[in-house]
């Protein structure tokens, strides 16, 4: 048997790899976490499929589950919304399945802020403005970031960042972006990205956490930060340009 790791998309039910639904259709086990993964995809499980929504489980039940499917001699769809290789917990589940001898792979999926960006309409690396994401989080009730990644620290670069699982503590981003963006440094928070309900707010430092908190956003959201959410005045890339030598 084979535990799959399925990045299960940022909450539209078609936004996921062909090879992630097919791994979906032929495992008699799925592991969810509901409150994240759509309803909609637990439809291409086969019939008679067991269906664990591990939403309010531990680590160590969802292992439990893992590996009694692997002492049955069944495939597992591990389902995580966006991508499994940002911020899934996926790491700690691999280590333990490792230490168990219990085979597993990873089929990527769209990240939340792939999905954001598509919503916003926007290039995230744009030539002459922006060419370097930081992907990061704050801490608030999760694991501690490590020494030297706060926001102070990540800001020095004015690169364009996504914070995940920080929309709760807004102000305080804002404040702490400031000092390296500006106050008028353009911001987009977007909740719910691809999904019916998806919410988008546009603006700037200064602004940003009055409209989140006007819209009621406490969670399922990204922020951008940078400049290249506004620009208009670039260079054309180099890679479609005429006098790229393309022998």
């Amino acid at each position: 048997m084979t535990v799959r790791f399925i990045g299960a998309g940022p909450g539209a039910a078609d936004l996921i790899t062909v090879r992630g639904q097919r791994a979906i259709a032929s495992s008699p086990v799925c592991l969810y976490a509901g409150s994240l993964v759509p309803a909609e995809l637990l439809e291409s499980c086969p019939p008679g499929a067991r269906l664990v929504d591990t939403a309010r489980m531990a680590l160590e039940e969802i292992l439990a589950e893992l590996l009694a499917a692997h002492e049955a001699g069944h495939d597992v769809a591990r389902l995580h919304s966006g991508d499994p290789s940002v911020f899934s917990a996926m790491a700690e589940q691999m280590r333990r399945l490792d230490a168990a001898g219990v085979p597993y792979e990873v089929i990527p999926g769209v990240p939340a802020f792939a999905a954001a960006a598509a919503s916003l309409k926007r290039e995230l690396t744009v030539p002459g403005v922006g060419q370097t994401i930081v992907l990061t989080r704050t801490s608030v009730r999760a694991t501690p970031m490590p020494d030297g990644e706060d926001l102070d620290t990540l800001g020095r670069s004015r690169a364009t960042m996504v914070l995940h699982l920080a929309v709760q503590r807004v102000e305080a981003v804002a404040e702490e972006l400031v000092a390296n963006y500006g106050a008028d440094c353009p911001v987009a928070v977007v909740a719910r990205a691809s999904r019916d309900d998806e919410v988008i707010l546009r603006g700037t430092l200064a602004d940003i956490a009055g409209q989140v908190r006007a819209a009621g956003i406490l969670r399922t959201a990204v922020i951008v930060v940078g400049r290249v959410l506004t620009a208009s005045e670039f260079p054309d890339s180099h890679l479609y340009s005429a006098a790229r030598c393309r022998d």
